[in-house]
Order: C-alpha cells, then structure tokens, then sequence
C-alpha cells in the first residue's frame, strides 16, 4: 500500500509522512520541491531515504495523473493548498491550488482505481460567529466562508460529493482549527506556534488575535489523516477536529509555565470563527488521537529547544 502525500513538506504534510515511515509505509511525497526544511526538522538523513519525493505541480493534472501510475498509488492525504494569506494576495492562483488541484486528485484517484481519499478542508468553510445562534458547531452546520480560502474548501467538499454520487469514490474530509507544532510556521493561525518558537530563543512575539479557539497538535491531526485515508466509509463525509476551548491568554501562560522569561503578547480581538467545533462525529467513525494541549505545548517547547541547540530552525 502506497500512499500519496500531496503537499508533503507543509506542517500536516512533514509530520504525516514522519508518521507513515515510523509505521514502515511506502509514502510518496508530492510538491513543488524535493526537499523542505518542516521535513529536515522532522526526520533524520536516513528516515528521509525512505520517503520518495516527487517535484510536481499540483494544478497540472499529467503530472499528478502519471504520478499515481508511475508509483502505483493505493492511498491519498490530499493536504496541499494555499492558505489564507496567499489566496487573498492571490485569488486565482489560490483558486487553481485549491480547487482546480483537488478536481486533479479526484480525477488522477478515479482514472487510476483508487477508490478513497483523506483530504484536507478547514474550519474556514463556517462563518463568523454571529451567523450562527450556537458557539459550538456540529459537523452539519451551514457553511457561510467569509474567506476565498473557505469558499475554495467548500467547494473541495462539493468536489468530493460529485465524484462520490457519479463514481462512488469515497472521501474523508478533516476540518482542523488551530493547529500548533514544530513546522506550523505560516497561515492565519500560526501565532501560537510562533510564540513557542520565539519564547524558546528569548525573543519576544506579539500573537495577532485573542479570543478563544481549538487547538489541534500537528503530530495528532497528521495522524487523524493517516486514519481517514484507511477508513472504510461510503460516501463523501465532512468532519469537525474539536478539542477543548482555550482562550489565548491561557496558550500564552503555558508557554511561560514552559519558558518563564517568554515576552510574548497579544491582541484582544478573536479570530473571526466560533469558539469550537463539535467533533462527536468524527469520533463515531475513527480512531482519535488528541494530546493535551499543555503536554503538546511542552513537547514542542522542548523540540524547538533541540533545534535551535543544533542551528536546524530559524526565526
């Protein structure tokens, strides 16, 4: 069983394909590079020879298409996209990752035989919270984006609806919030990793929102995607990655339970999404992997502090 990691070197991506070959799995990753530094901060010289990277564009559809012939794909994680920065600095190049790229997964999955994909949507796809008349959403609430970003995820879960109903391929589709760990370096929700990282050098960090949110492990949620690209599941499902609401003055206090002297501040403004996100479903269909976020908080402390003592991560 071969599986294809597509956006491979982002912070998902990195910590999937470290976990497929701690479980012995042929991996194949797929992006614009062969080599990436989530990936060296991840895996060691010899882990990495294990992995296949291939360089390829996820908008050209031969190219993902002789991808699964070549290395005779059997599973899919379909991570790759641009994030919210980068489609609202760039709204058809975003449109052509995220969209046009998921069709190309579909069809090249379809065209192949393989028969389910684990993909990677948002919590980005709701609104904001005054659209709603409850603060915790279930995995059926309306979505109503108020972002480029969450319009092209709901249109990948359309994607993967059609290709369900017309052909029966089968899909998993994961909706992390704020997901923090070694290798979280970019998105809108990056802060709190960043602080880590900033607290652990004795620099000081200003996170840019307040509020309270979900927080989500890299190394768990990339897991929770090894388990959705297993799943036996017929149809195309949609499920909220929850975890127990914290506020972000309560993130910043465990880092400086970890890091005393951490300078960090932050803003009061919430992030424009509800509080949580009910993940009752999810846990219905597969196994769960979620840390505590103070122990997570911890490990990445502690991991950053490896890394900075051997000049393997940056500010």
């Amino acid at each position: 069983m071969t599986t294809l990691v597509t956006g491979a070197l982002g912070c998902i991506g990195a910590w999937t394909v470290k976990h497929l070959v701690e479980q012995d799995q042929p991996v194949v990753s797929f992006d614009l590079a062969a080599k990436g530094h989530r990936i060296d901060a991840l895996m060691t010289t010899e882990e990495q020879t294990k992995v296949t990277f291939v360089v390829g564009d996820l908008r050209d559809f031969d190219t993902v298409l002789n991808t699964f012939k070549e290395y005779g794909i059997t599973k899919i994680i379909h991570l790759a996209a641009l994030q919210v920065p980068f489609c609202r600095a760039d709204p058809v190049k975003g449109a052509q990752v995220n969209v046009v790229g998921t069709v190309n997964i579909f069809e090249a999955a379809k065209q192949s035989g393989v028969r389910h994909i684990a993909q990677a949507s948002s919590i980005a796809v709701y609104g904001a919270p005054d659209d709603y008349d409850e603060q915790i959403l279930g995995s059926e609430a309306k979505m109503q984006p108020r972002t480029l970003y969450g319009v092209y995820k709901q249109a990948d879960e359309g994607i993967a609806r059609v290709y369900w109903n017309d052909y029966q391929l089968s899909s998993v589709a994961l909706r992390p919030f704020t997901v923090y760990g070694v290798g979280r370096d970019q998105g809108l929700t990056s802060d709190p990793t960043k602080a880590m990282l900033h607290a652990v050098a004795g620099k000081p960090f200003h996170i840019g929102f307040g509020g309270k949110m979900q927080m989500q492990l890299a190394s768990d949620t990339a897991l929770q995607f090894i388990a959705a690209s297993n799943a036996q599941i017929a149809g195309a499902m949609g499920f909220n990655m929850g975890g127990n609401i914290v506020s972000v003055e309560e993130i910043v206090h465990m880092i400086r339970e970890e890091v005393p002297d951490a300078q960090i501040t932050h803003e009061s403004k919430s992030l424009p999404f509800p509080e949580g996100f009910d993940d009752s479903d999810l846990k219905k269909y597969l196994p769960h992997t979620e840390t505590p976020l103070r122990d997570g908080i911890s490990r990445t402390v502690a991991h950053f502090k490896k890394l900075l003592a051997e000049s393997r991560v940056q500010l």
